[in-house]
C-alpha cells in the first residue's frame, strides 16, 4: 500500500477499509512511516471524519499492536469503569474496591493527570509505598486473589496508542472523536475486561465542554464495545463543579476513605454509588442498576469496601497506617484561606480554573518532568446554589511553594460569579446511554 494515496483517500473524505487502517497503524508503530506523513492522515481523518467501521478498526489496529490479556481462566465476571476525566473526580478509588466487594472482579488499567485533570495513578501513588508499575502476570495475581488491580499501562498494552497520542497532541487533532475512542478503548480491550461504564464528562472542567459533543463521544465508546462483543453503559455526567471538596492527590484519597467509611459527599457519593451500581450489574451481581447501587451503599455500609481498599493497597506494597490514620500524612508547609467578598448565591463555576489553580500550587504537571507534591491542592467548600455570606470560607490552599499561593488565589476568585437571585443545583446525570 502507498501511504500517499491512504492520505489523498482520507483528505478527499472517502472510508478506508480495515486492511488500509491496520497498514497505516502497523507502519506508524514500526516507525516506517514518518512522523511528517502521519500528521497529514490525522489531520485528515480529523476534518473529514471516520465512520462507525473505521473507527472500530481503529480500534482494532491499536488494540492488537501490543498484548491483550486473557483473564479467562480467573473465574468471574470482569467489568471496568473508564472517565473522561474531571476536576476532583476519585470515583475510581471508591468504586473499585466497592465493585470487588460485591464480587465482580475489576482490573483497572489507570492513567496520569492530563492538563488540568487529576489522575488515577498520581492519587494511588500519593499512599507512601502503593506501586501502580505492576506487570501484566503480578496484575493476574492481584485480580485472582483480591478482586482487583490498580496499576498503570505497561509498555505491552497498546504500544500504537503512547505514539499516536503524542502526534496528536501536537498537531492539533486531540479532539477528533475517532482517535479518542479509539486511544481509550485500544487500552480498556487490552486489559482483559467483559463490560464497560463510561462515565463521560461535560462542563466548565471537561474535555468535552458541550452536551452534544459528549453524547457522540458517549455513543461511539459505547458502539465499539458492542462491535468487540463486550457489554457497556455511558452516563453523561456533569463537570461545571469538582466532585466533592477536595482536589489533589493525597487530598482526593482522604475524600475518599471519608466516602468508602460512609460520610455523604455531595455529588461525589451519588455518582460513585451509580457507576459502582452499573458495574455490579454489568457483572451479574445485580439485576438492575437500581439493584446494583443498592449493593453499592451495603458494601460501604458494612465495612466491607473499606477493608477491600485496604487489601489491594497492601497488596500493592502501601503502607495502610496512612489509610488507617490519615491525620499522620504530612503537612503542606503553607496554608491560605479564601473568603467571600460579598453575599449572594453561588451562580457558576469555572472548573478548568480550579483545576489550573490546584497544578499551579504542586498538585500536577505544567510540564512533563515537573514534580508532584502529592500535598498540595485545594479544599473547595462552595456548590453551585448555595448561599453564601460574606466572609464564608470558600477554599483553602495547600502547598510547599510560596510564590504559588497568590497565582492560584487569582484563578480561583476569578472563576466564581455570584448571583443575588437564587441559583438552582446542578443535575449531576445528564443522560444515560446504552
Amino acid at each position: 500500500m502507498n501511504i500517499v494515496e491512504l492520505i489523498k483517500k482520507k483528505r478527499d473524505g472517502k472510508s478506508l477499509d480495515k486492511d488500509e487502517i491496520k497498514f497505516l497503524i502497523d507502519e506508524f508503530t514500526a516507525k516506517r512511516i514518518p512522523d511528517y506523513q502521519f500528521s497529514a492522515f490525522l489531520m485528515a481523518a480529523f476534518l473529514r471524519g471516520m465512520n462507525k467501521t473505521e473507527t472500530a478498526a481503529l480500534t482494532n489496529s491499536m488494540l492488537y499492536s501490543g498484548e491483550v490479556v486473557d483473564l479467562s481462566e480467573i473465574p468471574g465476571k470482569k467489568i471496568d469503569k473508564h472517565s473522561t476525566g474531571g476536576v476532583g473526580d476519585k470515583t475510581s478509588l471508591i468504586l473499585a474496591p466497592i465493585v470487588a466487594a460485591a464480587g465482580v472482579k475489576v482490573p483497572m488499567i489507570s492513567g496520569r493527570g492530563l492538563g488540568h485533570t487529576g489522575g488515577t495513578l498520581d492519587k494511588l501513588e500519593s499512599i507512601p509505598g502503593f506501586k501502580t508499575n505492576v506487570s501484566l502476570k503480578r496484575y493476574k495475581k492481584l485480580i485472582a486473589k483480591h478482586g482487583l488491580a490498580l496499576i498503570g499501562q505497561t509498555k505491552e498494552i497498546a504500544p500504537a496508542d503512547k505514539r499516536i497520542y503524542a502526534l496528536r497532541d501536537v498537531t492539533g487533532t486531540v479532539e477528533a472523536i475517532p482517535f479518542i475512542t479509539a486511544s481509550i478503548m485500544s487500552k480498556k480491550l487490552a486489559e482483559g475486561a467483559e463490560g464497560f461504564v463510561f462515565d463521560v464528562k461535560t462542563g466548565s472542567g471537561a474535555f468535552m465542554k458541550k452536551l452534544n459533543d459528549a453524547k457522540t463521544l458517549a455513543r461511539s465508546l459505547v458502539s465499539v464495545s458492542k462491535k468487540f462483543r463486550k457489554k457497556a453503559v455511558a452516563f453523561i455526567t456533569d463537570m461545571n463543579e469538582p466532585l466533592g471538596n477536595y482536589i489533589g492527590n493525597w487530598l482526593e484519597v482522604y475524600e475518599s476513605l471519608l466516602v468508602l467509611q460512609g460520610e455523604y459527599v455531595y455529588n461525589l457519593s451519588e455518582l460513585s454509588e451509580l457507576l459502582a451500581g452499573a458495574m455490579i450489574w454489568l457483572g451479574g451481581k445485580a439485576k438492575s442498576v437500581d439493584e446494583g447501587i443498592y449493593v453499592a451503599k451495603e458494601m460501604i455500609s458494612s465495612g466491607k469496601a473499606f477493608d477491600k481498599f485496604l487489601e489491594i493497597a497492601e497488596a500493592q506494597g502501601a503502607d495502610i497506617s496512612y489509610l488507617k490514620k490519615p491525620e499522620k500524612y504530612p503537612k503542606a508547609k503553607i496554608t491560605e484561606k479564601i473568603y467571600a467578598d460579598k453575599s449572594g448565591y453561588l451562580k457558576s463555576v469555572n472548573n478548568y480554573e480550579l483545576g489550573m489553580a490546584s497544578l499551579e500550587l504542586g498538585a500536577g504537571r505544567l510540564k512533563a518532568e515537573d514534580k508532584i507534591d502529592p500535598k498540595a491542592g485545594i479544599i473547595f467548600h462552595a456548590k453551585i446554589g448555595d448561599k453564601i455570606k460574606k466572609g464564608t470560607l470558600l477554599a483553602e490552599l495547600f502547598t510547599d511553594d510560596e510564590t504559588k499561593i497568590e497565582t492560584a488565589k487569582v484563578r480561583i476568585t476569578k472563576s466564581l460569579d455570584f448571583s443575588k437571585e437564587k441559583v438552582n443545583k446542578v443535575k449531576l446525570i445528564k443522560t444515560t446511554i446504552k
